[in-house]
Order: structure tokens, then sequence, then C-alpha cells
């Protein structure tokens, strides 16, 4: 896929979450106002949506049908969108910019970010719950895919470990254990999922497992080095943080060139686990590699 329909594709993606987000989303004069209000502002911030759109892409790619996937799409970006408002709270990163608008604590209040991160997170899971395309058999499996990612043997897992390692001197096996759970973990849901709606084959299912993984580690990795190296306006969100929490991260214990070559590795390892498919993965290809170039 070229560049330009790429940057397309993402686009019509990008647009067709935001509206069904919009519509998930309680109205924000409905009591308590200030509660959706939070999650709106929230969750309807500018982002990349790369989680919702690599459950459209892998459902796509298995020969599912993308409007089967968008309910489970749209709660992996509420889960996401969860995780960052709990993530720039003081008592973690403590964070005054996200998606180059207010963390959600000071544009509201701390109690208000807390609550609103709540409700995105069991929303989540009632999106999925009532998602009318879906069989009880693939709402199960979502369902289970979804907490496994969000839960402690994952995202919050990684975080829970991340917290651990401020301002000591860990391993690269644990460095490891941090980014494949604290982001890798909810990438891989996100392309479980589609392949789940699309009722992938078991050799598919392992595939795009492991591309998943690979993806999260390129994530990681490279947000490690946009957090040294990226610009503040256009990451839409502080940079230097990680150097100022002493948290570790592949710069730290690698070293920056380092690091630039895992982020290669990984991003090849994403590729070579989708030459069995066809040109249906082509936008799970173009994904990896916008993980790997992105700029914010």
């Amino acid at each position: 896929m070229e560049e330009k329909k790429f940057k397309v594709y993402l686009k019509e993606k990008q647009e067709l979450i935001d509206s069904a987000l919009d519509s998930l989303l309680s109205r924000e004069d409905i009591f308590p106002m200030i509660l959706h209000r939070a999650m709106r502002y929230s969750v309807l911030a500018p982002g990349k949506r790369i989680r919702p759109i690599l459950c459209l892409a892998a459902c796509m790619a298995v020969g599912g049908k993308e409007e089967d996937a968008l309910a489970p799409a749209c709660a992996l970006e509420m889960i996401h969108a969860y995780s960052l408002i709990h993530d720039d709270l003081p008592a973690m990163d403590d964070d005054d910019l996200r998606r180059g608008r207010p963390t959600l604590h000071r544009a509201f209040n701390e109690g208000t970010a807390i609550l609103a991160g709540d409700a995105l997170l069991t929303l989540a899971f009632e999106v999925v719950a009532v998602a009318k395309r879906l069989t009880d058999r693939q709402v199960r499996q979502i369902i289970t895919e979804l907490a496994i990612g969000a839960g402690h043997r994952g995202m919050v897992g990684g975080q829970q470990a991340d917290l651990n390692a401020e301002g000591k001197t860990i391993t690269p096996e644990e460095l490891k254990y941090i980014h494949s759970h604290k982001t890798g973990a909810l990438l891989v849901a996100s392309v479980l999922c589609g392949a789940i709606i699309g009722d992938a084959g078991p050799k598919q299912m392992v595939h795009l497992k492991k591309y998943g993984q690979a993806n999260g580690l390129a994530f990681q990795i490279k947000d490690d080095l946009l957090d040294i190296e990226g610009k503040s306006a256009k990451l839409g969100k502080s940079t230097g943080q990680d150097k100022k929490a002493e948290k570790a991260t592949y710069p730290s214990i690698w070293g920056i060139e380092a690091s630039r070559e895992k982020l290669k590795e990984a991003t090849a390892t994403a590729f070579a686990l989708l030459e069995s498919f066809g040109e249906e993965a082509e936008p799970l290809r173009e994904i990896a590699r916008f993980i790997g170039e992105r700029e914010a």
C-alpha cells in the first residue's frame, strides 16, 4: 500500500471509530454531567486510534467484516483512554499534557479523572457484552482477551512493574516484561479481538498474536526514543518525562543506537509474521511500518 493511500486509510478509519465512539458515550447534558464531559474529553481527544484500527485490520485480514469489529474496536479505545487518564495522575506520572491538551485531572479534577477512567473501563466491557453483531462465543472470547490484556496479567501488571523500577537499575529481562505488559498486552488484545471476530484459524491466531507482540515492543521502544528525541508540540505531551522520573527505558539500558536497531528488528519480525497472509493483511503491514517510523 502506497504511503498516500495508507494515510487516507488511517483517516477514514479514525473518522469511523470517532463517530462510533461519539454514539456510544453518554451526552454531556446527562446527569452527572461532569463525569460524562470528562469521559468524552478524554476519549474524543485527537489520537492515532492504533488499537481499534488494529482490531478492524486484523478482522479484515482473516476474511471478517469490518462492521462486526467496530464495537470491540471502540471498547479497546475506551480501555486505552482509561489507562492514559490514570497514567497521567499525580500518583503515577503526574503529567500536565496529553494529546495536545491539559490532562484530564488538570482540566477537571483528580477525583473526576479517577472516576472517568473507572467508568470507561467498565463501559468497554458493556459495549462488547451487548454487541449485536457478535455471537455469544465471540463475546466470551473477546471479554477474556480484553481482561487479560488490560488486567494484572497485562497492562496493569506492566504499570506496576514500571512503578517499581523507577530510580532502580533493572535487568533487560525485567525491562522486556514492563514493555510487553504495559504497552504490548493491549496491542496483542487488539489484534486477537479482530482475529476472533473474523473467525481466524489456529495458525493465523498464533501468527497474529506474535505480530501483536512484535508491534507492542516496537511501539514502546519508539515511545522511549521519542521521549528523548521528539518534540512536545508534535507529540502532544511533555518530553523528557522518563529521565525526570528515572524510568527504565530501552535507551537508558541499551543506548540510543542499540535501541534503534532493536526497533528495526521488532518491525521486521512483525512483517515476517504476516508472510502467509494475502493482500487483505496489507493494512497490518503498513501499521507495523507506521509504528516504527512515527514522529508522534
